[in-house]
């Protein structure tokens, strides 16, 4: 797996105008140290916030730039924020970075930890400082060890050169950081989630009202964002608004670059820094170079195993969250997986919904018992066991775990692919259903699938 953002053959000449993110990446794909990153501007965003920008003026400028989340739900950063308390006589509020990535398919987090780390220090630092939080911390996914040993690394590095610590820059401002290595659980991706998780507790998400920017870690404002939403942050700072809305592609209602990839028997499986806008055959046809010999798209995903499948007359839409919604499903990580036409849509499915039921929380009953419900269906279904009112039946479930009818967002993003899936491929689903069942009547009384 190609953990750089080269584009074509190679042939793509990252630079700071062009490719915020990824710029300063080695060819060799180790780790730049701080001395490195000094040496390519690194921590001068930093420099820059602390001595010339008012706190709240950083806040307004990332605001302005338009820099959303980057970890699926593309909330607006800036907005975020803004929710944080202005009162001064709190003293104590958090930043936390959602480093728990564990979505299939998707590793952009990890290349910028373990080959940057000192990009996300510089980012959580100038984020720190625009909202007055005094302690930070990285939630890294636990099989993460490489990005943990590199970013313990790059946090000492930092502390030893007066970046991280006390009166920072001469500035009186503190901000301590630590790596908290998670247990590996999925559901901890969502925000709350986490911060139960890091005080201790069972990993189940938070009723919000009230949100972690009111009552967070230990009851504390807390502000979360992903890995690769903090580190846009520095580029932001450092060259301003107007260039860094001009990266994105004409059309697109998102601002800056994305990583993107593509997984799966294409030629060029990998990962690359693009503008928003850029269309998904470019993404699969120009960078990850089609499918392999031999092999044909049938369905492609995204962002991500909680966002829809999409057919190949999709790769026309648009990668930015609007470009995709047009077309069914959302734009979620940005890292699609091309599903070939030797793969049964019910074994994967079945594989999917198998993960997400595993890795319920438990708290929610639509959740707890819907997912392993669909995961017995599916199994019948593959196994040729089927009964006539299964595939209703699921899509009833789709339905009953969507948006608004669970506590959090885990079933209906599980969801999400099952429901597409049948929409393109019901025959696939058909197939499983045992030609000699007795129709069974899938629940009381029928089903208003959305209803």
């Amino acid at each position: 797996m190609t953990l750089t953002s080269f584009g074509p053959a190679n042939r793509i000449q990252r630079s700071a105008e062009t490719h915020p993110l990824t710029w300063r990446l080695r060819d060799d794909g180790e780790p730049v140290w701080l001395d490195e990153y000094q040496a390519k501007n690194g921590y001068a965003a930093a420099r820059k916030a602390f001595t010339q920008m008012a706190q709240d003026d950083i806040v307004q400028t990332v605001k302005d730039s338009g820099l959303k989340g980057r970890g699926g739900a593309g909330f607006p950063t800036g907005v975020k924020w803004g929710l944080m308390p202005k009162d001064e006589s709190i003293d104590i509020r958090y930043l936390l970075c959602n480093a728990d990535e564990m979505e299939p398919n998707t590793w952009k987090d990890r290349m910028l930890m373990e080959q940057l780390p000192h990009l996300l220090i510089e980012g959580m630092l100038i984020s720190a400082r625009a909202l007055k939080t005094y302690r930070g911390y990285i939630f890294l996914r636990g099989e993460y060890t490489t990005a943990a040993k590199h970013l313990n690394r790059a946090v000492e590095e930092a502390k030893a050169a007066g970046l991280l610590g006390k009166n920072i820059l001469g500035s009186g401002f503190d901000f301590e950081l630590f790596v908290h290595t998670g247990a590996g659980r999925y559901i901890c991706g969502e925000e709350t989630a986490l911060i139960n998780s890091l005080e201790g507790r069972r990993a189940n998400p938070r009723s919000k009202p009230p949100f972690p920017a009111a009552v967070g870690v230990w009851g504390k404002p807390t502000c979360v964002n992903n890995v690769e939403t903090l580190c846009n942050v520095p580029a932001i700072i450092a060259d301003g608004v107007d260039w860094y809305k001009s990266l994105a592609r004409d059309g697109s209602e998102d601002m800056g670059t994305k990583l993107m990839g593509f997984s799966g028997k294409v030629k060029n499986p990998g990962l690359w820094e693009l503008p928003f806008g850029v269309t998904g055959r470019e993404l699969f046809e120009d960078y990850a170079g089609g499918m392999r010999d031999g092999y044909k798209l049938k369905c492609w995903q995204p962002g991500g195993a909680g966002t829809g499948f999409l057919l190949p007359e999709h790769l026309d839409a648009q990668m930015y969250a609007g470009g995709i919604a047009k077309v069914g499903t959302r734009m979620g990580t940005g890292l699609a997986m091309a599903v070939d036409d030797s793969v049964n849509m019910v074994s994967l499915l079945r594989n999917m919904e198998q993960f997400f039921a595993r890795e319920s929380c438990g708290f929610c009953t639509p959740c707890r018992d819907g997912l392993p419900w669909s995961v017995k269906l599916l199994m019948a279904l593959e196994n040729g066991q089927g009964q006539p009112g299964d595939i209703e039946t699921l899509l009833g479930l789709v339905g009953f775990l969507g948006p608004g009818k669970t506590f959090c967002a885990h079933a209906p993003g599980a969801v999400e692919p099952l429901g597409s899936a049948i929409k393109y491929f019901r025959p696939e689903f058909e197939a499983g259903i045992a030609p000699t069942s007795a129709a069974v009547p899938p629940l009381a009384k029928p089903i208003v699938v959305g209803a």
